[in-house]
């Protein structure tokens, strides 16, 4: 489990590809001090498992499904990635819970910039859209962030947008990106949960009155 509040920005230092995976090594000091084989860091808010590691780079596998799903298809030696290492148990939760399992990607719409602050707008797929509310949380690559305005649900085309302040400007990838640019996402896991059941006392009700 991870809290959305990046540690490190670290940098992609090689990508190794198969027919169906690929093998990425990051370079991110902080995150790599005490880190061990088997453990567990964000990488653009995915969650990889610690294969080898350096003084201060780490090797991370990334299967197929992470690939299609995730921007990490996109990765290349000397791309920026935000870093988080798994939450301790005792930590103060200063962002969300953030399990590493995103939901897929988003594409950068607009971006309004202000005095000391940055609003960005993101597309919102239909399947995302109900899990996705106003002032809620929500993870961008990784980043913990609450969802400051939101589309009308009579939009055809649904989009978020959060507000950053100049400290997440400067220490995650957010403020390199423009517009075009794809990122991961992750819902809230409460509105995950509570979509599932909803959607299952429905199936329950229209089985019941069949």
């Amino acid at each position: 489990m991870f809290t959305g509040i990046i540690e490190e920005l670290g940098q992609v230092e090689k990508v190794e590809r198969s027919t169906d995976a690929a093998r990425l090594t990051i370079r991110g000091p902080r995150v790599v001090a005490d880190a061990g084989h088997g453990d567990s860091i964000a990488v653009n808010g995915v969650c990889l498992t610690v294969v080898e590691q350096t003084g201060d780079t780490f090797t991370a596998d990334v299967m197929a499904q992470t690939l299609l799903m995730s921007t990490l298809d996109a990765a290349r030696a000397g791309s920026p990635v935000n870093l988080e290492r798994a939450a301790l148990v005792g930590d103060r939760l200063g962002g969300h819970i953030v399990q590493g399992h995103i939901d897929g990607t988003s594409t950068l719409l607009a971006v309004t910039p202000g005095e000391a602050w940055r609003v960005l707008r993101f597309s919102l797929s239909a399947e995302l859209a109900p899990l996705v509310v106003g002032k809620g949380s929500i993870a961008v690559d990784g980043v913990s962030l609450t969802v400051s305005n939101i589309s009308p649900a009579s939009e055809p085309d649904q989009w978020f947008e959060v507000s950053l302040i100049p400290e997440t400007l400067t220490v995650t990838t957010l403020g390199q990106r423009t517009i075009g640019d794809h990122v991961n996402i992750e819902t809230d896991i409460l509105a995950r949960h509570v979509e599932r059941m909803l959607s299952l006392a429905d199936a329950g009700s229209k089985r019941s009155h069949s």
